[in-house]
């Protein structure tokens, strides 16, 4: 395998026709004669394949060439679209295999037809415009093949109908659904089990991994080759579901199915609002008990949360779990008589083990917070995914041959030769390692400036000041800015005041995250404006910092607005610190900078996406050059040349800008 690929990755070979712009990179073939190795021998490979890399093509080539089965695991649903839809179908057909393809989601991508049905009988739809989009996708129902809902057109992915036309683990029928044998989502479940290359995503991967119920307990044993791109994701998001949850809002919508099901099905053998109300009433009572403070994580060390009164805690979640059972006691003498009584029944047992479970004490290995927003989450997770990788992943047994393999990559994994930063946490301490370096000449393409004028991060007039500069940077580029901030105050501070600041300019469109849905936001930006205007300004925070590729010149500047710490209140960061220092080790160094440095290399590296791209980062946080960790910071960032002045920086605009007038 390994001449072939050679051959594949050649000037004159197979992608050289197949892929666009490409170029050989010793860089690529390397990584793709490593991860040609582990899938011959078996084992753990981790791989750090810096911006241009291309290292989409040095996983997916050498994988279709084994023959062997594989599972390809994406960060987000938007790449898993793309590696399906685009990147394999492409390379398939370039090595003339004849490798069967498929798509697999999490249940609340695909249309459920029994539960469209009950959103139309129910009429209890969030509002007007709801009935019109209910109608557009009922049209939709009869022509899709796949029932992934990301094919229907126009449908904004925060509507409040989609809960209402997709189904849950816990409110799914199974075989005893009437619409089973058209169900979407055991449709695509079939399809991946009878198929060569699977694409999945991190969230369903860990689901699965936390209740065995997405129907990978069954496609994983037969899997030798699993990849997982973007795998920097991979120890936060297998945290979040390798833990225990509860919400209100699951406990408010069984009420309301419970309430349904039973005056539909079962009128007058129950009482079933009175049982309704009190579990809605119960669970309204234990939201109030926290208070109507800002959104927050509480601490939740003892018996109950910082902050709430133990007494009223305590008697809100008794109350709750008494409601529980009286609405188990109740289904139980009907629960013969339909699949849903049956179903309900399940749930409610579940969340009656929940209350009680967070009614003791935590887990001596884990941590418990309860979040607080709109509903509240109670939460007790892992502080890592290193006991489940190494348990449920790398030690599943190989019927004959060599071992699976196992390759994990991303742009950012860590700032050391080990990376890490990644393998800690995940387990991964005896993988083999590999760092492959960007191919990109970042000293003639990027420069790098901190503006030594801006307050420290924690003056209140910080987000303003950036926001100044921002606009008079922007104003001197002509747009073609993405500003990256670390907080939502952030985002609306600098937004707002961006928008006022060119609401009457012809030259400007300044988008900002929350106003557009994202994919809205990253077209319109990659167009370079619209409405006249000449440039776009896009203003966002969280998950733009990465997975957003804008190659050209549509982005020529990232401005970020601080160094991107994570919180030290958050409870999960605080308790990950507190294991440290008990094991005698530097939280900061060990911990709080790494994280920093990865999450500040993940946002500029949304800058440079090709060898032709040009621009200027700009990091508004002085601690990156007046503090001796700044250094270790700015060594963690592509070799950028640093601008030392405002009169540096204001030439490096000006240099864009006629380079801009003279394309133009």
């Amino acid at each position: 395998m390994q001449d072939s690929i050679r051959q594949v990755f050649s000037a004159q070979g197979v992608l050289s026709h197949a892929a666009e712009q490409f170029v050989p990179r010793q860089g690529q073939t390397d990584m793709a004669l490593a991860v040609a190795a582990v899938i011959e021998s078996g084992g753990a490979l981790v791989v750090e394949a810096g911006t241009g890399v291309g290292k989409t093509f040095s996983y997916l080539v050498p994988a279709l060439l084994s023959g062997e089965r594989v599972l390809l695991s994406t960060a987000t649903k938007t790449l898993q679209d793309q590696l399906f839809g685009r990147d394999l179908p492409r390379l398939v057909q370039a090595l003339g295999l004849p490798t069967k393809l498929a798509l697999l989601k999490g249940r609340s991508s695909y249309l459920c037809l029994y539960r469209m049905e009950l959103a139309r009988q129910g009429g209890a739809l969030p509002d007007r415009s709801a009935l019109a989009i209910l109608a557009k996708i009922e049209q939709w129902s009869q022509v899709t093949r796949s029932g992934d809902l990301a094919e229907l057109a126009g449908l904004d992915e925060r509507s409040a109908l989609i809960p209402l036309v997709t189904s849950t683990r816990d409110n799914c029928l199974g075989a005893q659904c009437p619409s089973f044998r058209a169900c979407h989502v055991n449709l695509a479940r079939r399809e991946a089990l009878a198929a060569d290359v699977v694409v999945i995503n991190h969230h369903l991967f860990f689901a699965d991994l936390a209740v065995r119920e997405s129907g990978m307990a069954e496609l994983l044993p037969s899997v030798r080759v699993v990849v997982f791109d973007e795998a920097h994701q991979l120890n936060e998001t297998g945290v979040l579901f390798l833990g225990t949850q509860l919400s209100t809002g699951q406990l408010l919508d069984y009420s309301r199915d419970f309430l349904a099901a039973g005056l539909q099905l079962a009128r007058g053998l129950v009482d079933w609002q009175a049982l309704a109300a009190s579990v809605e009433r119960a669970t309204r009572e234990l939201r109030l008990v926290v208070g109507n403070g800002a959104a927050a994580k509480l601490r939740w060390t003892e018996q109950t949360p910082e902050r709430v009164s133990a007494d009223a805690w305590m008697e809100a979640l008794g109350q709750l779990h008494s409601a529980c059972i009286q609405s188990m006691q109740a289904l139980d003498r009907v629960r013969e008589m339909a699949p849903d009584f049956e179903r309900l029944y399940a749930r409610a047992e579940k969340y009656a083990q929940l209350l009680a479970q967070f009614s003791g004490p935590c887990g001596v290995d884990g941590v418990r917070w309860l979040d607080v927003g709109q509903q509240l989450r109670l939460v007790e997770s892992p502080l890592d995914i290193a006991q489940a990788v190494q348990t449920r992943m790398l030690g599943l047994p190989q019927e004959s041959g060599p071992g699976k393999a196992w390759i994990f990559t991303s742009a950012t994994l860590g700032t050391d030769d080990a990376l890490r930063w990644f393998t800690e946490p995940c387990g991964l301490g005896s993988a083999t390692t590999l760092r492959v370096g960007s191919p990109f000449e970042y000293a003639l393409q990027a420069c790098v400036y901190v503006p030594p004028h801006l307050p420290r991060p924690n003056d209140p007039a910080h987000s303003q000041q950036v926001a100044a500069l921002a606009a008079m940077a922007v104003a001197r580029l002509g747009g073609r800015t993405m500003v990256l901030t670390t907080t939502l105050r952030a985002l609306r501070t600098i937004g707002e005041s961006l928008q006022a600041h060119f609401g009457g300019s012809p030259q400007v469109l300044v988008l900002v995250q929350g106003q557009l849905t994202k994919r809205e936001l990253i077209e319109r930006f990659r167009q370079g404006g619209s409405d006249g205007a000449a440039g776009c300004v896009l203003v966002a925070s969280a998950s733009f910092w990465e997975g957003v590729d804008v190659p050209g010149d549509a982005l020529q500047m990232v401005i970020i607005d601080k160094l991107p710490f994570p919180p030290p209140n958050d409870p999960l960061v605080e308790a990950r610190s507190q294991r440290l220092q008990a094991a005698g080790r530097s939280p900061f160094k060990e911990y709080f900078l790494p994280e920093a440095a990865v999450a500040l290399k993940q946002g500029a590296g949304r800058l440079i996406r090709r060898e032709s791209d040009r621009g200027i980062l700009v990091v508004c946080d002085t601690r990156l050059t007046d503090m001796g960790y700044g250094r270790k910071l700015l060594s963690a960032l592509p070799p950028m040349r640093q601008l030392r002045s405002q009169e540096e920086f204001n030439q490096a605009l000006d240099d864009l800008a006629e380079c801009q007038a003279s394309l133009a």
